[in-house]
């Protein structure tokens, strides 16, 4: 009996991923085979590329090394003349040619060279903001409430000193005057006279 155990493919290590997706644009540019970020993503997804995905703060971004890309370059290079997909499809230009209307085109409102923008707000932040807003709706519910006690308390305190002022006026015939000097709220006595 043999001990025939399996060799474990040799895997490349990180620092071989070193090509963002711009990076692979400008290999296949200079190869003369352009293609857009979204085939290289492709590429990548479908494994046609060596590469890793890894997570930014921006979103998912791949890592890819240069041999696969180098090897993919070749491999379309080698396949693409067996196919007829570099020759360019014939545009109708001669219909387009005859169309002619005196009158002027409308122009397009919006620029169509405008990206369609992309939603920022991630479904957990959602949350936090659902969260955060009927917080503030119960916050302004409660300074309602307590303008509402503060404004009762104001006209409570006046109405109490009209009403103390009120007893004064009241109470000062009965009460007379007080003295001026008392003697003995001082604290001298009153002069002998013997």
């Amino acid at each position: 009996m043999t001990n025939d155990q399996q060799r474990l493919v040799a895997t490349s290590s990180d620092s071989d991923f070193t090509l963002t997706i711009e990076d692979a644009l400008a290999l296949y540019a200079e190869a003369e085979i352009p293609r857009t970020p979204r085939s290289i993503q492709r590429y990548c997804a479908k494994e046609h590329l060596s590469s890793r995905r890894i997570e930014t703060e921006f979103g998912e971004k791949y890592l890819i090394t240069r041999a696969s890309v180098e090897k993919h370059i070749a491999y379309i290079k080698e396949v693409t003349p067996a196919t007829s997909r570099d020759v360019p499809r014939p545009v109708a230009t001669t219909v387009a040619a005859e169309i002619k209307d005196d009158m002027p085109r409308q122009k397009p409102t919006t620029p169509a060279d405008l990206s369609r923008h992309v939603a920022t707000t991630l479904p957990e932040d959602s949350r936090y903001v659902g969260a955060l807003e009927r917080e503030n709706e119960f916050l302004r519910d409660q300074v309602v409430v307590k303008d509402t006690q503060i404004r009762e308390m104001t006209e409570r305190a006046r109405e109490t000193n009209v009403l103390i002022g009120g007893l004064q006026k009241m109470l000062s015939p009965l009460l007379g005057r007080p003295r001026e000097h008392r003697d003995d709220a001082i604290g001298e006595y009153p002069p002998n006279t013997q």
